[in-house]
């Protein structure tokens, strides 16, 4: 199942997004709101070019580390972990643990098509696949 299965067949299709110029304490809300882990960061274009966690972006703003106006691009990482609409779950696992930072996992990647955002999928939605075997 695990090799067999597409990426396409489980991710969700609707994806929010923040804009790169947006301040950080919007993107915090934009991810309360919507009950999300992680929001991909865009520029005018909607070109993905970073990502925001509710993690990072929850713990920083908790310890007052960002300055009143911080903007998103100041803080997202620009260097993003993504799997492709035809790639396999057993792919995609792989993907997020040899990706993910020392003492730390991804729960979400963003699915790309030729460099455009058309999809993400979670860790959820592979246990949810996982259940039904």
């Amino acid at each position: 199942m695990l090799q067999k299965t597409k990426v396409k067949e489980l991710m969700s299709e609707n994806v929010f997004t923040i804009n790169h110029d947006e301040e950080v304490v919007f993107a915090f809300e934009k991810l309360m709101k919507h009950k999300i882990s992680a929001l991909p960061v865009v520029d005018n274009k909607e070109k993905m070019i970073g990502i925001v966690t509710a993690s990072d972006l929850g713990h920083n703003l908790i310890l007052d580390n960002y300055k009143l106006g911080t903007k998103v691009s100041e803080v997202m990482v620009k260097e993003v972990t993504y799997v492709t609409p035809n790639d396999t779950l057993k792919d995609t696992i792989h993907i997020m643990n040899e990706n993910a930072p020392e003492f730390a996992i991804i729960n979400q990647v963003p699915v790309l098509d030729n460099g455009k955002i058309i999809g993400i999928i979670s860790d959820g939605d592979i246990i949810k696949a996982l259940k039904d075997i």
